[in-house]
Formats: structure tokens, sequence, C-alpha cells
């Protein structure tokens, strides 16, 4: 178990406030209280606590591509990453690790968004590629791995392996995640035990449902997740 979290401007590459990032990243400790790291540029903060499962010794994130233009975060396990690697090489990527996280990076720059396709695992990740200016995030088939989102009224994108890293963040004036209560969260969770994806017990918050993504380009109007 890992814990991921960042925020991102969709408007504008405003100074991201490495104060609030690190609270937000504090705020899941207990996921990871082997590690803590944060990756911080115009416009983009991504924190991220370590469990040391896979390549203890260089398996630290964020973790980049070879140029540094893409940088993902990542909770969970790529089973078939070893199968990948060698794909890979021979389309010319080079590995500085042995971490199934550094497949994702460069399975991003071979294949895009269907990257998600080729693997098998558990897993929540979120990416940023500068070059593209596009942030990706997706989730297992099975939604073992959570991972929870939020666009403020700023057109601040925030993200959080659990609810409460989201809770953390304080903007500009103080200003953060509205408490407004989902009434229709209310009745799942009296009904069914649970809040249901894509819905949070607040309005402005979602979860990223089972074997979707969700791909966004600064400038551009934001859509909708969809299946892989």
């Amino acid at each position: 178990m890992c814990g991921i979290t960042g925020l991102f401007d969709t408007r504008s590459t405003r100074p991201v406030d490495r104060a609030a990032l690190q609270r937000m990243n504090d705020s899941q400790h207990h996921r990871g209280p082997d590690e803590g790291s944060l990756h911080i540029e115009p416009g983009v903060g991504f924190g991220h606590r370590r469990l040391s499962i896979i390549d203890v010794a260089t398996g630290q994130q964020p973790l980049f591509n070879e140029d540094g233009s893409v940088v993902v975060v990542f909770n969970g396990e790529i089973y078939n990453y070893q199968s990948l690697i060698p794909e890979l090489q021979a389309a010319g990527h080079r590995f500085h690790t042995k971490s199934d996280t550094e497949v994702i990076v460069h399975a991003w720059e071979q294949w895009g968004e269907a990257c998600v396709e080729r693997f098998r695992g558990m897993f929540a990740f979120v990416l940023w590629d500068r070059n593209r200016q596009t942030l990706f995030m997706a989730r297992d088939r099975l939604g073992v791995k959570p991972l929870h989102y939020a666009v403020l009224d700023d057109g601040t994108l925030l993200f959080g392996s659990e609810l409460k890293s989201l809770l953390a963040y304080r903007g500009p004036e103080g200003r953060g995640l509205r408490r407004d209560i989902d009434p229709l969260a209310i009745e799942e969770y009296f009904a069914l035990g649970y809040v249901a994806e894509p819905r949070t017990i607040f309005k402005q918050a979602k979860k990223l449902p089972p074997a979707h993504c969700l791909s966004i380009r600064r400038g551009e109007s934001m859509g909708e997740p969809h299946a892989y």
C-alpha cells in the first residue's frame, strides 16, 4: 500500500503552494511510512508516500522518463511489468530502475492512453506529460486501489488515494474543497453500506470508477472519465 496525491491547475501555470502539497502528502503518511517525496513544477504538484515492496533501492517516486518530461505517482502493482520491459526496450526506451512504476511512464510514451490496456494488476496512478500538457489518471479493473479527485472553483484539480488528502488542501485565501454533503451519497450509504463510485460523501469530490481513466489537457474543457 502506498499513497498518492497532488494537484493540477487546469487553466494556467500558477505556482504551486509547496506547504499545501506537503499537508496533502503528510495526511497519508500511514499508507507509506518508508519514504515521502514531492515534485513541483509550474501548475503541477505530485506527492507520494511509499511502502517499499518492489525495487526497494531505486523505486522512489515521483518517477520520471529519460528526459524528465513525464512524471508519475503510482499505488499498486503491475503484475506483468517484467514481460513489458523487453518490448519497451526494443522500442528504444531506456530503464534506470527495476520497478514496475517505470514501466508506466515508458508505456505512456509508447502507447498513450492505450497503455492501461496492457497492464495486468491492481493500480491507481496519475501522470503528467509536460510536452502534451496533459494529466492522465487511471484505476485498475476491479477498483482494488482507490483514487479520489475534485475540481475546485478556481480550476485546481486535486487527487489523492484518500478523501482526506483532498480535505487537507488549502489554497489562496484558505479556500479548498467545499464540504457540501451529497444527499444521494447518504441514501447509498444506508441502502448499500457504502457510497458507490463515482460519488463520494461530498458533492464536489468524486471517485474514479474501476476500469476507467481520465485525461485532461490544460486549457481545454474537462471531459468525463471513460472505460478502457
